[in-house]
Formats: C-alpha cells, structure tokens, sequence
C-alpha cells in the first residue's frame, strides 16, 4: 500500500476536542509511520423560504428584494464558514506540525461529513474524530449527532477521541471470542502502533469456556513480540465492568471491534458501542 492511500484522517470543527483530535492523530501517523490529512468540512443547511406562502401579504417587487437579501445573506455566511474553516486548518496543522508530524496535507470539503468520509475511506488507514461536535459538546449524555452513521459506514478503525492527549502507554483490548474481536486481535498483534505498549487483554463472560479462547488470545499477542500482555477474565455487565476496569488500572486507550449486533437488536437492547462511547472515560479505538 502506497503512502496515497495510507492516510490518517483527522477531522477537526473548533470544538473542545479539536486539538486532542489532531494530538492523537499526531501520534497515530508517527508510529505507523504514514502521512497526516486533516479534513473540515461544511454542512449547508439552506432554509427554504415558502415566498408563495407570502405572495397574498407583500408585493411582488418586495417578494423579489427579500429573495435578493435572503441570497446575499446567505452568500456572505458561506464565505465567512469558508474563512473560519481554512482558519481551523491552518491552527490544526501548525499544533500536528509541533505535536512532530511532518508535511499535514490539508482539506476542506462543502457537503456531507459522513459523504466526505465514505469518499474518503479507500485512502484511509486510521479516522480520527472527536465524540462530540461543537453541536453536542456541552451534552456529556450524548454522543456526536454523525457519529453512528459515520462507524456504521466506514471499514476502517476509528479513534474516538473524548479528553486531551495522553501518549498512550496502556491499552485495554475487550475480547470475547467473536469474529470481531478475533479481527481485533489480529490487528493489534500485527500493528507497529502497539509495540511497546502493555496491553490489558479482558474478556467479560460467565462462559468458563471463555477463558481457554482468552489463553489462545493472550499467547498470540505474546508471540507477536513488543507487546506486554496481562490477561483477564471478569463477569458482570460488559460495558460496566470494562470502564471500571479501564479506571481503576488507569487504561490510556481501549481498543475495541465495533457494531457487531444487527440494527434490530440494537434498536431494541442499545449497542454496546455506543454504551462504550458514553461510559468510557478514554478514548476508544474501534475496530473493523
């Protein structure tokens, strides 16, 4: 795979967690050694004015000037959104730039987050995003409004970034058997980002099965070599269990396979993810 399409993607819109984003996905693009993109986008959303609703109050000449106005206006907003974006850009790259990342490549995009993304994902390695947007950043009980759509769309992992940076020295990967997790495995085992890290393997499950899958698991990253792995079986609520865990052995980082449950079952029980995404108080690393 060519440098072209082996991008860490940072996606930054002035919120809080802007400058935590573009620090991790400083990080990220050193250790596995790829070029840094940051990406803005603007979203317009056009109110449609009913002018015939209008047509039995105002003149004709009127209905046309306030057109006119309602045009200009409209017109100056999305100059002044493209000046503050480029403004955005320019910050983020010189604190990447500082942060060690050489030559960010630098992109604003009208339209769509989640368009610009699924564009965007053959030339992606890792998609880094804040939990929340300027929208929802003062909500601490909700998660980005784009954020579902955008992992449900992309297949590829996905830091979601909710504190500021901490170089990650401790991770926390859940397992639990699944084809999911497996995927997970095989990818921390073989990605040059966790060498050197310890890695707290944690299965949550009353299945006493389990733990035999979580030996396998344990002695594969140990033979993946860099990786220092302590192994853990727990029972209860695994999305409960698993944040205390990640609290109470201080867990930079939890890495994760994402979405796993149907829609319907979602729809009915919640997605685990999203538990995570809401109770975790790292960042959490999906996987795909």
């Amino acid at each position: 795979m060519n440098n072209n399409e082996n991008r860490v993607l940072a996606c930054i819109d002035g919120s809080a967690l802007t400058e935590a984003v573009c620090d991790y996905a400083a990080w990220i693009a050193q250790r596995v050694e790829v070029p840094l993109k940051l990406l803005h986008t603007i979203d317009h959303h056009p109110e449609t004015a009913t002018m015939s609703d209008l047509s039995g109050n105002i003149g004709l000449d009127s209905r046309d000037e306030l057109l006119e106005e309602i045009t200009r206006l409209d017109q100056q907003r999305i100059k002044l959104r493209l000046q503050q974006g480029k403004l955005l850009l320019e910050h983020a790259k010189q604190r990447v730039i500082q942060a060690g990342a050489s030559d960010p490549i630098l992109t604003q995009r009208h339209g769509s987050l989640v368009e610009a993304l699924i564009e965007l994902e053959d030339v992606t390695r890792v998609l880094v995003i804040g939990l929340r947007g300027k929208v929802h950043e003062n909500q601490p009980d909700k998660i980005g409004a784009k954020l579902e759509s955008i992992i449900r769309s992309l297949h590829r992992p996905i830091l979601v970034v909710n504190e500021s940076f901490k170089a990650p020295e401790r991770i926390m990967l859940a397992y639990d058997g699944s084809s999911a997790a497996e995927k997970a495995l095989d990818i921390v085992a073989n990605s040059p980002l966790y060498k050197g890290l310890v890695c707290h393997l944690v299965c949550v499950s009353k299945d006493d099965g389990k733990g035999q899958l979580l030996e396998i698991a344990e002695n594969k990253l140990k033979q993946s070599g860099g990786i220092e792995v302590v192994a853990q079986k727990l029972a209860g609520k695994p999305d409960l269990v698993l944040c205390e865990y990640q609290e109470t052995h201080d867990i930079d980082m939890t890495v994760m396979g994402a979405f796993s449950h149907t829609k319907l079952r979602d729809l009915l029980l919640g997605s685990f993810t999203a538990k995570m995404l809401l109770h975790s108080k790292k960042p959490l690393l999906l996987l795909r």
